[in-house]
């Protein structure tokens, strides 16, 4: 499947991250890029998933306005055996669509996180830039890849310092304190990802 969204040029990029997995063997690699009008997050995550039968390799791009609000993203490649291919757009009314279908209960969720990589968490909080000892709830577009569904995820980010948040999502469980680097992305995910030098 060819990218609707183009891949950004490289001499555009204004910080890159490498992350190793830590539950399964895998990586990430991503780049953020500075656009006309806005940015733009492309990556690759290749890792196993233990409920894959084989090697999963995804293809990811988001492209957001100079607000960091995402605008649209695309991922593709494999899901063990099975092949996928996602569309989300977000409209400037807030409606999100997939495969070009509207998506109720997402109105007002102005950012898409990808279940797979470490990589969105990085347009959450350039968006809302939490002050230390200031929480603050994100409420995203999620795509829960073992599904193929858009779904909606309350969030909680609280700053603790200047390169510590404990993370929340209440409604899969989910608590973590992740460490965020000097360019915005994290460098550690308990338990999940690491990031390589």
């Amino acid at each position: 499947m060819a990218h609707p969204t183009a891949i950004h040029h490289r001499d555009r990029v204004v910080a890159t991250a490498l992350w190793r997995r830590l539950d399964t063997p895998g990586h990430d690699a991503c780049s953020l890029a500075r656009l006309d009008d806005g940015w733009q997050l492309a990556g690759t995550a290749v890792f196993r998933a233990p409920q894959a039968t084989a090697p999963v390799h995804l293809r990811y791009v988001i492209d957001c306005g100079d607000d960091w609000c995402t605008r649209r993203g695309v991922v593709d490649g494999w899901w063990g055996e099975r092949r996928v291919a996602f569309v989300i757009g977000r409209a400037s009314s807030g409606h999100w669509t997939m495969q070009g279908s509207y998506v109720p209960g997402l109105d007002h969720c102005r950012d898409l996180d990808l279940s797979f990589t470490p990589a969105t968490n990085l347009l959450q909080l350039n968006r809302t830039a939490p002050s230390v000892g200031v929480s603050t709830d994100i409420p995203v577009a999620w795509l829960h890849i073992d599904s193929g569904e858009l779904l909606y995820l309350p969030q909680r980010y609280e700053r603790h310092a200047a390169h510590m948040y404990f993370y929340a999502a209440a409604t899969l469980g989910f608590t973590a304190e992740l460490a965020i680097d000097d360019d915005g992305f994290v460098r550690s995910y308990p338990g999940l990802w690491t990031r390589d030098a």
